[in-house]
């Protein structure tokens, strides 16, 4: 049987397809991860400022198992109501969890803050997020836009915009593991002032410039600069690592744990009290694992590598907009 080639997109894990929605005055936006079928998964917070809608449920001791959607999304607190209009198109279409007669589908959400990033937040009584939730589900497909799109519209770094990135890879078991990141770091993904990532050691190809690292390496290298010394609270990465194994709830927590490590090997600092870093992982299911507990390492270090790339990635796809109060890198240094 032949494999399709990898786009080096979320959406090359089978039955995820992925959908954008933004709005370019209000610089923000929302990023919708749709499942075919409702599959497994889990979440791990390493941030110290998270803000999320429906998390707790995805604990391994909580009864559901199964989502239906995630949801990333600009906007801060205001950006959880993406969920609710994630939740509205879905229940149109009959997908949710079964409780008798009633169905509920399952959206968890997490969302960054871009609400001082230049964009017209004037929105008045009715926010714009529950209608970007929506707009999102109906642009879901295989092909979705990366860099300034979806959640990653207005994100910005401590020294560049941030975005959305992508990266995919297939292990030799078979199996495909994948991640999707909004990059709105509290740190930076570029080393000192120069324009090498710092996950140039996990580059596939030329995905991000193949710039390598910089030789010699600056002197300023681990100078500690952030967005939080000039404002705080206006952060925060949050991820989707995907894979088509079999997994259960507790395992896919352990993957999610796993990929974190990626938001360290691209960003620096990470994990801050600033940041609410977070990773979800999801399970389609579609392949048994061999090797249960190898399996399952494999995966976890693959999730990892993906993440540290579609963080650089996001980086080097963003785009500039008028209004930008940050540089994109191409405008730097392209």
């Amino acid at each position: 049987m032949s494999v399709a080639p990898l786009a080096n997109l979320l959406t090359d894990v089978p039955g995820l397809r992925v959908g954008n929605a933004d709005d370019a005055g209000l610089k923000s936006g929302v990023t919708v991860i749709l499942c075919d079928e409702p599959s497994v998964a889990s979440v791990h917070v390493m941030g110290g400022a998270p803000g999320t809608r429906e998390i707790d449920l995805l604990a391994p001791e909580h009864t559901v198992e199964r989502v239906d959607a995630l949801v990333l999304s600009g906007g801060s607190a205001f950006g959880l109501d993406a969920g609710g209009g994630v939740m509205a198109a879905l229940a149109e279409a009959g997908r949710g969890f079964a409780v008798g007669n009633a169905r509920v589908p399952i959206v968890p959400a997490a969302i960054l803050f871009d609400l001082n990033n230049g964009g017209d937040k004037d929105w008045g009584s009715e926010g714009p997020y529950r209608r970007l939730g929506r707009a999102a589900v109906a642009a879901t497909a295989a092909s979705f836009a990366l860099g300034t799109a979806g959640a990653g519209t207005g994100a910005t770094t401590a020294n560049l915009k941030g975005g959305l990135g992508s990266a995919s890879v297939r292990l030799a078991s078979g199996i495909t593991v994948a991640a999707l990141v909004a990059v709105n770091a509290v740190g930076q993904a570029t080393v000192g002032d120069s324009a090498n990532f710092w996950a140039a050691p996990f580059e596939v190809g030329n995905e991000f410039g193949g710039l390598g690292l910089p030789a010699p390496f600056p002197a300023d290298a681990m100078l500690v600069r952030h967005k939080a010394q000039a404002r705080t609270a206006a952060n925060t990465t949050i991820a989707v690592v995907a894979t088509d194994a079999r997994l259960t709830k507790a395992e896919a927590k352990r993957v999610a744990i796993m990929a974190h490590d990626g938001f360290a090997r691209a960003l620096w600092p990470v994990h801050t009290p600033f940041d609410g870093d977070l990773v979800f992982a999801l399970a389609t299911g579609r392949l048994a694992l061999a090797n249960p507990l190898l399996d399952l390492a494999d995966i976890g270090i693959a999730g990892a590598a993906v993440t540290a790339r579609a963080i650089a990635r996001a980086i080097y796809a963003a785009t500039p907009a008028p209004g930008d109060l940050i540089p994109s890198w191409r405008e730097r240094f392209a």
